[in-house]
C-alpha cells in the first residue's frame, strides 16, 4: 500500500466478516457439541485442588488476572495510558505472554465445561445458562480477535473493540462461576 492511500474498503469489510465467521463458527460449534454432548460428570483432574470446581474457580480468576496484565500492557503499548513514562522495550513480550498464558489457563477449565458437565439450557439454571452462553461466546470472540490481530489494514478501532468484547465476556464468565463459587461454596477454598 502507498503511504498516505486509504485501503481498500472491500478489502477492510472482508477481513471484518472473515473474523465474525471464524468467531461465529466457533462460538456455535462448541454450543452445539456441548449441547449434544453427554456430559460425563467426572473430573478428569483436580491437580492440588479438592475438586473439580475449585480448580475451575482458581484457573479462571488467574485468567482475569492475566487479562488485566493483557488490558494494561495494550494500553501502555497504544499511548492512552503514561505508566511508566517510557515504555519499556519487554512490554510487547509481557503483552503476548499474558494472552498465551490466560489462554492456555481457560483450556482445562472450558475443557472440564464442556466434557464434564456440558451446557446448561434449564430454565430454572439461568446463572449456568448464562455462563455456557458466555463461554462459548467468549471462545468465539477470542478466535475473531486472533484473526484480526493477524489483519492488515483494519481501522484503529477494530482491535480494541474485538479485545474489550472479549474481555467483557472473560468477566461475565468469571461473575457467573468464580465469583459465584467463591461467595456460595467458599474463599479461598482451595
Amino acid at each position: 500500500m502507498v503511504a498516505g492511500s486509504r485501503p481498500d474498503v472491500a478489502a477492510v469489510e472482508r477481513r471484518l466478516i472473515a473474523a465474525l465467521l471464524v468467531g461465529g463458527a466457533v462460538a456455535v460449534s462448541l454450543g452445539v457439541y456441548g449441547r449434544l454432548h453427554d456430559p460425563t460428570h467426572h473430573a478428569l483432574f483436580t491437580l492440588f485442588f479438592t475438586a473439580t470446581l475449585n480448580l475451575k474457580a482458581w484457573f479462571a480468576t488467574v485468567v482475569v488476572a492475566l487479562a488485566l496484565v493483557q488490558i494494561l500492557t495494550a494500553l501502555r503499548m497504544y499511548g492512552k495510558i503514561n505508566v511508566p513514562r517510557v515504555a519499556p522495550p519487554w512490554l510487547g513480550d509481557v503483552h503476548r505472554l499474558s494472552g498465551t498464558l490466560a489462554f492456555m489457563f481457560s483450556l482445562p477449565v472450558a475443557y472440564h465445561c464442556l466434557w464434564s458437565l456440558g451446557f446448561e439450557s434449564h430454565a430454572d439454571q439461568t446463572r449456568r445458562f448464562v455462563h455456557s452462553i458466555l463461554g462459548c461466546f467468549f471462545y468465539g470472540a477470542f478466535a475473531a480477535k486472533m484473526v484480526v490481530v493477524r489483519a492488515r489494514n483494519l481501522p484503529g478501532w477494530v482491535l480494541p473493540t474485538v479485545g474489550g468484547v472479549v474481555f467483557s465476556a472473560l468477566v461475565g464468565i468469571w461473575l457467573t462461576s468464580s465469583l459465584w463459587f467463591f461467595r456460595t461454596v467458599g474463599f479461598p477454598k482451595i
